[in-house]
């Protein structure tokens, strides 16, 4: 059978199996979808570039790549975003530098129909939004097996056993890095005491045999993850690091085989070896690093149970979390950790609720309770309903949200990134000309080399600026730092749905504060009540209207009645409507088809229904009203956090001005401003006008943090630079912030500011430290005052040196 040459990959093969598609051939169709991807993509002078060289064949793709456009996969891993486009997190296989991540990222970006993709250098996580009726899942994945990577749903089981396939491959292939180095070392020895005192050329050839046996498997085994990533760097035109490593080793290892076949001068297959060996081991530490900060989202994780035992029928049943539905019926054994959010129908105890808030102390919760996913039942016997299905459970949210922003970047990072782009062949343009300079003019600043010919003190001078460049060090600055922070945030209860917020925090220049349920306990107890008619009938229509609220003063005024009246019970109350920063109001019709008209709030409220009523108070005030008749009034007081004044003048210290935003009137607002240090309040504000403030101030250039607690601060949460949220906020205040204080303590936003300050402190550190490393080596490299060998550990030394210096954001939190 006649052998025919495929037009991509060079290979020879047989004709029998050719795919034929005119007057080109392929040998396989992974082979005729790459050779169509860089025509399209204006790619195809690579095949110029190739000449006559042959290449691998593409990542053969699996058969079941449709499996990625089936509704089962849909349903399990893919999201809907708010503009109504698909959103997956991948997990990118064969990423090992933030080179990868950048071309990754270039050619998913210039994709028709991806919105956005976003990966994270330290978890090799990506974001992915993309449009449907463009761009298929199974597409995607296509588009990254191109360019030389795999990519698959990101599952948390699934994710940690790659990670440690990843992890055990770096270890097998550095420690026969090791294992060659520690060989060729002692050979080492030999060479260069002989260099000094003298030896017998048979002798040094033996050696130089020796350094060869040990140095090639290190280079083409070992190394082979540095060719690999140059490779499809220069397939889809990029220079990175693994280009800079790999053609360093690659030069030195053809000059020390020309050595070897008789040439003149000394071998280098030594420094080979150990270029590979240095940069392997600052990889493997650098993985030890990024895992041993990814250990908070693990413990997190753990605190998940696998199963609940479900009771149906009056059977029960355990079954997985995926399968439990809205309305199921769980039940829950002293000890055991609560699988998802319901709501407590039988039994009453204590519960650990650390894992969330981090508060200590049990939580006692009865029939009509919340309970939360994660949190442990203490001492007895639960059956709750479920109310939220796993994956909106509290737990799984929180480390939904924590994974999200470990795949975030900060604004900083993409400046740092783009400073990289054109790192490598920058190195590569000042290699060049340093050998240029040393050879063809004859300058040299470095030490004398003796015996050591002039071409080859170039040629080691030329490597040695290469091999000491490190973009890594530049690229790996702010997202290890992130990570370290992020993590250290979330064991003091502090969930960040993105990196970025760490910067914005950081630079930020006013804090707005809510008053009730933020700078106050929101606990508001009833320390007046006058009911002015008693009859049990509208007592319960006062109740029913309260229960139909979560206002703060609304649930305090409820479960005031609740301990002063046994007998209340709810009534089918309609029409119910919150008039902003005022009440609500309510009708109810009798059995006799009577209409009442029900309305509670405060005075504003009851002059906007035309009820004339003059109430005074210096405290907040809840007044009921059927049909126009004031029924009762209650007067409610609000105890301030005690640690408050604490967080006030901690960010007034920094520099922050702090501004209080409330609907109450302004004497109470004044009394609240005065005893926590705060000298800008703006009250009896409704949430459009609490909105409209925050976009005055950023009008203004003010950088705005705000945190609030309840509906009526959604709108100017999600109008501030970063929304921060209490843990006991309502749903929709949670969705539109940036940050949900999980313990809703003060004391951990004063330590959101803390930190953030100090992790953004590191980042700019750590950008520093790379920027220095590289502005003193390179020049020292020129100059010829550093050989291949101490550029090879200086380059694994600045990766390593920038991971260390953001594990001191550890040291203070």
């Amino acid at each position: 059978m006649a052998k025919v040459k495929c037009n991509h990959c060079h290979l020879e093969f047989d004709e029998s199996v050719m795919i034929k598609e005119g007057d080109l051939n392929f040998c396989c169709k992974g082979c005729q979808g790459v050779y169509h991807i860089l025509k399209d993509d204006g790619l195809d002078s690579f095949y110029e570039k190739l000449g006559n060289k042959t290449i691998a064949p593409p990542i053969e793709v699996d058969d079941d790549i449709q499996r990625f456009d089936t509704k089962s996969f849909e349903d399990t891993f893919i999201k809907t975003t708010q503009d109504g486009y698909n959103q997956i997190d991948l997990i990118i296989e064969g990423i090992h530098c933030a080179a990868c991540v950048w071309l990754n990222e270039k050619v998913l970006f210039e994709t028709e129909g991806i919105i956005s993709a976003d990966i994270n250098f330290t978890n090799n996580k990506a974001k992915i939004v993309w449009d449907n009726d463009k761009i298929k899942l199974s597409q995607i994945i296509l588009k990254i097996r191109s360019i030389g990577y795999n990519a698959y749903a990101y599952d948390a089981s699934v994710a940690d056993e790659q990670v440690v396939k990843a992890k055990r491959s770096y270890f097998i292939r550095m420690m026969v890095a090791v294992f060659a180095s520690v060989n060729i070392m002692m050979l080492g020895v030999a060479k260069y005491t002989g260099f000094f005192t003298g030896i017998d050329e048979q002798i040094r050839e033996y050696i130089h045999i020796g350094e060869f046996i040990f140095c090639t498997p290190v280079l083409f085994y070992s190394g082979w993850i540095f060719f690999r990533g140059a490779f499809y760097g220069l397939k889809n035109r990029i220079l990175n690091m693994d280009f800079l490593v790999s053609s360093g080793a690659t030069l030195m290892y053809i000059y020390s085989l020309y050595i070897l076949f008789g040439g003149k001068g000394e071998s280098y297959f030594d420094s080979v070896t150990m270029i590979i060996t240095f940069v392997l081991v600052g990889k493997y530490l650098e993985v030890i690093g990024k895992k041993s900060a990814v250990d908070t989202l693990d413990k997190i994780k753990s605190s998940i149970p696998l199963e609940a035992t479900v009771v149906k029928e009056g059977v029960k049943k355990a079954i997985a979390l995926n399968s439990i539905e809205v309305g199921d019926i769980v039940e829950i054994r002293s000890g055991e950790k609560v699988c998802v959010d319901g709501k407590i129908i039988s039994g009453e105890g204590t519960f650990d609720e650390s894992s969330l808030t981090g508060e200590s102390l049990p939580i006692f919760k009865k029939v009509g309770d919340k309970l939360y996913s994660g949190t442990i039942n203490n001492d007895s016997l639960i059956r709750y309903e479920v109310t939220k299905t796993y994956k909106e459970s509290t737990l799984n949210s929180i480390v939904t949200l924590l994974e999200d922003s470990l795949s975030s970047k900060p604004e900083i990072e993409y400046k740092a990134n783009e400073i990289s782009k054109g790192f490598s062949l920058t190195i590569l343009t000042l290699s060049f000309l340093t050998f240029i300079v040393w050879y063809f003019f004859g300058i040299d600043f470095g030490f004398d080399y003796e015996n050591v010919s002039h071409f080859e003190k170039s040629f080691i001078v030329a490597i040695s600026v290469i091999v000491i460049a490190c973009p890594c060090a530049l690229a790996l600055a702010t997202p290890i730092a992130s990570l370290i922070g992020i993590s250290e945030l979330a064991k003091k209860g502090l969930l960040f749905k993105e990196a970025k917020f760490i910067e914005t925090m950081a630079k930020a220049d006013t804090l707005v504060l809510d008053k009730t349920g933020t700078i106050t306990k929101g606990e508001l107890k009833v320390k007046k009540a006058r009911i002015l008619d008693k009859n049990i009938h509208k007592l319960n229509l006062m109740y029913s209207l309260l229960d139909s609220s979560t206002h703060p003063i609304s649930k305090s005024v409820k479960k005031y009645l609740q301990k002063k009246y046994d007998n209340l019970e709810l009534k089918d109350i309609f029409d119910v409507k919150t008039v902003q920063a005022k009440g609500v109001v309510a009708k109810y019709k009798n059995i006799e088809g009577k209409t009442f008209h029900l309305l509670g709030g405060n005075v504003d409220l009851l002059r906007e229904n035309q009820i004339n009523y003059n109430f005074d108070s210096g405290n907040s005030v809840y007044i009921f009203a059927i049909n126009r008749r004031v029924i009762a009034t209650f007067e409610l007081a609000d105890e301030i956090r005690e640690e408050a004044k604490d967080l006030i003048n901690s960010v007034q210290k920094n520099g922050l001005e702090v501004v209080m935003l409330t609907g109450d009137n302004e004497s109470i607002a004044s009394k609240v401003a005065s005893k926590v240090g705060i000298k800008k309040v703006v009250s009896h504000i409704d949430p459009i006008g609490k909105a409209d403030y925050i976009k005055k101030l950023k009008k203004e250039g003010k950088i705005v943090v705000m945190a609030g607690d309840g509906i009526n601060d959604s709108v100017a949460l999600a109008n501030s630079d970063v929304a921060i949220a209490m843990g006991n906020s309502a749903d929709v205040t949670i969705s539109v912030s940036d940050i949900v204080l999980l313990n809703s303590s003060l004391s951990s936003l004063k330590y959101a500011f803390v930190l953030s300050r100090r992790t953004y402190k590191f980042i700019k550190q750590n950008l520093l430290l790379s920027l220095i490393y590289n502005s003193i080596t390179i020049p020292l490299a020129m100059a010829g005052l550093v050989i291949p060998l101490v550029a090879a550990l200086s380059m694994s030394l600045s990766s390593l040196l920038v991971v260390a210096n953001s594990m001191r954001i550890k040291l203070k939190s």
